[in-house]
């Protein structure tokens, strides 16, 4: 078993495992695994499932991890050019991370590989790649500043820590095995050498695959049904609304040629006040959303993907769904149509110094124009959202994320250089 190499051993997943094969009862199962020296069943549908790095035949032109099923594991870092790189360390170092990207979301070992995750398939990793507003400055690319990666406005909730929000690079990594993650993170990090160093780093999960009986929206850790309003990409107007447009290089307003196809992903990390939050009833809960907890089910009736009906008033005259309800102020047709497609992993991170869990949403939203989208939004949520005492912004950051490269290039290469 020793001689199969990882890519061979995914190679017979489809065969004979893609079913998720049992063998026994559950228990029997288990122990015959953990104890054998003979070689075991096949991957099972969740480690054999692999998502292309680069765009090509079949395959989507935008950067894997943006409309790509949220996995189980997530780490968001991003990292700061070391003085002096310049232009050409980073399209040396963009140059390693696209190789080893690629070879790790297929499922095999690169470099001094650590070992880590010698044994799993893919599981669905994907690697996405930004850049912040000071890469630009660091690589003397200023006049390819995207307009649209000015700084988010200040927002009257914020408690920002500077130490913890933006930065030249920013890497997302996820998947649904937290060894495959892991292995991602700790290559990527190894492979920046002395041409970066992490600036900060956040750790997120969700839901496993499989673990309801049937797919749903993945809940967050004050118990709600998380995204239910998100674009859908079956929608036409879904990629206007979320990618930029080829040709839009002109004009007021313009963008660089090197974002067509990509996107802007707003990252806030919000910590949740769970103390305060879980003295809260339900049914006061629910007041606060705007849904059922239960079911993501807007207040007024229908299931989770019934449209609010927003007029609707009860017995006492007053709306079903409260006029400071999160998903009513959030509601595009509450924000003149801006659209944003969420995509968010929980976190914790032990107990603060307060006492309380240091736990919340580590928050990705992405769209073609994040001052159509995002802030908008956040502007609104920020005079009067029901949710607000019970949530903090403590970090922040915006990222142009350009789209895949195509076969024989690396991520960001039409930007470093110039083509």
């Amino acid at each position: 078993m020793n001689d199969i190499s990882r890519r061979r051993l995914l190679g017979t997943a489809g065969a004979v495992g893609a079913g998720g094969l049992v063998v026994g009862g559950a228990g029997g199962a288990a122990a015959y695994a953990a104890t054998s020296a003979d070689p075991t069943t096949a991957l099972t549908t969740v480690g054999s499932t692999e998502v292309a790095f680069h765009a090509g035949a079949g395959r989507t032109r935008h950067q894997a991890g943006i409309t790509t099923p949220a996995q189980s594991t997530g780490y968001l870092i991003a990292f700061d050019l070391a003085a002096g790189a310049g232009r050409a360390g980073a399209a040396a170092l963009l140059r390693r991370w696209s190789a080893s990207a690629q070879r790790l979301m297929a499922g095999e070992p690169v470099g001094d590989d650590t070992g880590i995750a010698l044994d799993a398939g893919p599981s669905s990793l994907t690697v996405t790649f930004g850049f912040g507003r000071s890469f630009f400055d660091r690589t003397g690319l200023t006049a390819q500043r995207p307009g649209r990666l000015d700084p988010l406005p200040d927002f009257s909730s914020d408690q920002l820590d500077a130490r913890r929000s933006n930065g030249d690079l920013w890497v997302q990594i996820g998947a649904n095995d937290p060894l495959v993650a892991f292995h991602a993170l700790r290559s990527l990090q190894n492979e920046a050498g002395s041409a970066a160093r992490v600036r900060w780093q956040m750790n997120g999960f969700n839901r496993s695959p499989g673990a309801t009986a049937s797919p749903m929206t993945t809940r967050n850790l004050m118990g709600q049904i998380d995204g239910t309003g998100n674009p859908k990409p079956s929608e036409s107007d879904f990629d206007q609304r979320i990618f930029v447009p080829d040709g839009d290089g002109k004009g007021a307003g313009a963008q660089p040629e090197w974002m067509a196809g990509g996107s802007y992903a707003v990252v806030r990390r919000i910590r949740m006040l769970l103390d305060d939050w879980e003295k809260l009833t339900v049914a006061k809960q629910e007041k606060v959303i705007g849904r059922r907890k239960k079911d993501g089910a807007p207040l007024t009736g229908g299931t989770e993907t019934t449209a609010m009906d927003l007029d609707k008033a009860g017995p006492d005259g007053k709306f079903v769904i409260p006029d400071n309800a999160h998903a009513r102020i959030s509601a595009p047709e509450q924000n003149g149509g801006a659209a944003l497609l969420r995509r968010t992993f929980s976190y914790h991170d032990g107990i603060g110094a307060d006492g309380t869990p240091d736990a919340g949403l580590l928050f990705v939203c992405w769209q073609a124009d994040p001052m159509r989208g995002f802030v908008p939004v956040q502007r609104k949520l920020d005079r009067g959202d029901a949710l607000s005492p019970f949530i903090r912004h403590e970090a922040s950051g915006l990222f142009a994320v350009p789209a895949s490269p195509g076969p024989g290039e690396y991520v960001g290469q039409r930007l470093v250089e110039g083509h």
